[in-house]
């Protein structure tokens, strides 16, 4: 497994498509193995128990956005660079491409149970309704931070973690929530959702009908502190990615060193 990031060239034409259009990111993303075919490359293809191809956007800055990958093998960035990077300076410095490449499994398997980090995550919170009963059931985005915040805490002990709570001194309201067992979670978790992106965009039809059928979907981003229950579950979310829409930037969890802890990420 391999950690990739990239910086991204927000001046750059090429940068500003490939952000209009989770469609083409993932693409190029996936034409960064060359040993994929490039069917493979346009269509997310069918769920695997196994290490997919994960990536993520993260824009701290109007200037600063980098694209983060988790990969079973090592990516050739070339054509992102050229697109949406700085060509002339990697050119000009054989040791540095302009993007960064490191194994992934010796962080991997440093994972211990017990230990605690700092996380990041974009994910695609849904769940499944029926407005009426002869309706079909059917997937709806979560669209309030309290409700996406009660996707993630609902899905932590199965994917080998647990949210952190705050200690009383640092929760603005009385054991952090209005009630125990509330959907409302108020501040008592260390957990913050932030950057809501609604997605549009049109992708072939799986029946091979003619035409493009119209997809939306609702990405956030969740910071936060996690501690490791079962660092083998970890591990699989990790690779396999949390969630839906993995195809289009969403489902990479990264871990980084908590304040508290002396871990580092590679």
């Amino acid at each position: 497994m391999y950690l990739s990031r990239f910086r991204m060239n927000a001046a750059r034409p090429g940068t500003r498509r490939l952000l209009s259009s989770p469609q083409s990111l993932h693409a190029a993303v996936m034409s960064s193995f060359p040993h994929l075919l490039p069917t493979a490359s346009t269509n997310p293809g069918t769920p695997s128990d196994g290490p997919r191809v994960l990536w993520r956007l993260d824009q701290n800055a109007a200037a600063e956005v980098f694209l983060y990958v988790v990969s079973p093998d090592r990516p050739d960035l070339t054509h992102l660079v050229e697109q949406a990077g700085w060509p002339a300076a990697a050119a000009a410095d054989p040791d540095n491409p302009g993007w960064q490449t490191r194994p992934y499994a010796p962080f991997l398997d440093r994972l211990a149970q017990g230990t605690t980090w700092a996380f990041r995550l974009t994910a695609n919170p849904v769940h499944h309704i029926r407005r009426k009963d002869d309706e079909p059931i059917k997937r709806t985005a979560h669209l309030t931070p309290v409700h996406q915040m009660a996707w993630l805490l609902e899905r932590q002990e199965r994917c080998g973690f647990r949210i952190c709570e705050k200690p009383d001194s640092k929760r603005l309201l009385p054991s952090g929530t209005t009630h125990k067992k509330s959907a409302h979670h108020g501040d008592r978790y260390e957990l913050m959702v932030r950057d809501q992106r609604n997605l549009s965009f049109a992708k072939p039809r799986d029946d091979n009908a003619p035409g493009r059928r119209p997809v939306t979907l609702v990405a956030v981003t969740f910071d936060g502190r996690l501690q490791i229950t079962d660092s083998a579950l970890l591990r699989r979310t990790l690779v396999q990615g949390l969630g839906k829409a993995k195809a289009y930037g969403c489902g990479l969890m990264t871990l980084a060193p908590a304040p508290d802890t002396g871990e580092r990420n590679p």
